[in-house]
């Protein structure tokens, strides 16, 4: 029986569980990957709009990766970029719309945001790096947990600087002097700085490296938390083999260098010994015709 292939986890690769965590945790979004910053700073003055504009993501991520999905062998290559994008602002709309006609308080809060889904670099980067090669399950399971994650991390962030910043928490006052006198927050100061767009940043920064400490963690206990699961260890070791081929090759070009070298010392060694040979066969030539002269003057005596 052929063994699966392991992706982020270790999980068997392309599964439901797979393709959750590793939105969630392999492939973050926000605290990985680094994309889709736009929203991830500007919305995330508190908790709930954090939530709000996650989910909206994650509902077209994951309903556009199926459409995607399901097209992608009918679509040319020539016109999938068009494709994706009509596909993808077609769900936005719907989303703004209903957003627009229900939740008015939400949708003036979160204001352009909500169209500008269209053109976030996470929708369209899993689009073109997973739903337009792989199934409509694994496609679905993809946008759900990479819309999670982000939804998770955005959520987060606004969290963070709700409390730190307006001392409250989901929009419930949590310390300050909105509090009541008997709490032993009251009166503490909020610092400001955590609702304006320096905060946003020091707060991403935070979570960013306790990210990275989780993800050494999981490392630690032998769980796979490369970017592309046993997908980046293979890429790891091609690389390596191309690396040593192409030392092996060097190796070889300095060898048949040497070679060439050597073919061109070889004839002035050849001129070396013809001349050495020469000089070796005139001595012996005198040898012969002076003992020839002195046998002569024997006879002759």
């Amino acid at each position: 029986m052929e063994e699966k292939k392991k992706g982020a986890l270790g999980l068997t690769i392309n599964s439901p569980a797979e393709r959750v965590f590793n939105g969630f945790i392999v492939e973050n979004p926000t605290l990985v990957l680094l994309i889709g910053m736009c929203p991830s700073l500007a919305i995330t003055t508190n908790a709930v709009n954090g939530i709000y504009m996650g989910l909206a993501t994650t509902f077209v991520l994951a309903l556009s990766n199926v459409v995607i999905s399901a097209i992608r062998k009918i679509v040319p290559d020539t016109v999938r970029i068009p494709a994706f994008i009509v596909v993808i602002a077609s769900f936005v709309t719907l989303v703004d719309l209903v957003m627009h006609a229900y939740m008015p308080d939400m949708y003036a809060a979160l204001g352009v945001y909500i169209p500008l889904i269209v053109v976030n670099c996470i929708i369209f980067g899993r689009a073109e790096a997973y739903a337009s090669k792989n199934g409509m399950v694994p496609s679905f399971f993809d946008g759900i947990g990479m819309g999670l994650g982000f939804t998770a991390a955005i959520t987060a962030i606004g969290l963070f600087r709700e409390i730190l910043g307006t001392g409250t928490v989901f929009n419930i006052p949590f310390m300050g002097s909105k509090v009541a006198e008997t709490s032993a927050l009251h009166g503490v100061p909020q610092v400001l700085i955590f609702v304006q767009p320096p905060g946003a940043f020091m707060v991403l920064a935070f979570l960013i490296a306790l990210m990275n400490k989780i993800k050494k963690v999981l490392e630690n206990r032998g769980k796979d938390t490369s970017q592309f699961g046993e997908m980046a260890a293979e890429e790891t070791a091609a690389a390596k083999k191309a690396e040593e081929m192409k030392k092996e090759a060097a190796a070889k070009k300095e060898e048949a260098a040497k070679a060439i070298e050597k073919k061109e010392e070889l004839p002035e060694k050849t001129e070396q010994f013809k001349e050495e040979a020469e000089k070796r066969a005139q001595a012996a030539k005198e040898e012969v015709k002076d003992a020839a002269q002195e046998e002569n003057k024997e006879v002759s005596k």
